[in-house]
């Protein structure tokens, strides 16, 4: 799957997390361990999906284990192609632990009927095209079967 974390990135993610609370590390960490580009983690603190980095002394950013936790996250999300708003939804909705899961229910509800009609959109291009594939028993151009059905409105 696009994006997923690689056996070693896992490795690396989970000898972060057993570290100390009180660590940072730098982007180019933070992207190693949780395999999400560093053009895109500072998309993200843009966007205000993760909160503005701490800055050291010389303005590098810094970044802990809630931002890797969080980075996680996102990522998973995306992998679920969850939009970003949706994301940040998601993000709002956990500061409140006691609160009713029925937001986040009905969120992934809607991206499993998304996805479930990309799937039917998905299956019916490829019956046609499998059509299309099927249908000139012809040697030419000038004979091609599937370039006439092409020129043709569908009916």
């Amino acid at each position: 799957m696009k994006g997923s974390i690689k056996t070693d990135s896992k490795a690396s993610l989970k000898v972060y997390i057993k570290a100390s609370m009180k660590a940072y590390i730098k982007i180019g960490q933070l992207a190693k361990v949780t395999n999400v580009a560093s053009k895109t983690i500072r998309y993200y603190e843009e966007i205000g999906l993760l909160p503005e980095a701490h800055r050291n002394d010389n303005g590098y950013r810094e970044y802990g284990n809630n931002d890797v936790e969080r980075l996680v996250f996102i990522r998973r999300c995306r992998e679920l192609q969850i939009p970003l708003e949706q994301i940040k939804t998601l993000i709002a909705v956990q500061l409140d632990q006691k609160s009713s899961c029925k937001e986040v229910d009905a969120l992934i509800e809607q991206q499993l009927a998304k996805v479930r009609k990309t799937i039917a959109e998905l299956t019916m291009l490829e019956q046609t095209l499998h059509t299309l594939a099927t249908s000139c028993p012809n040697d030419k151009v000038g004979d091609c079967q599937i370039l006439k059905n092409l020129q043709q409105e569908n009916e």
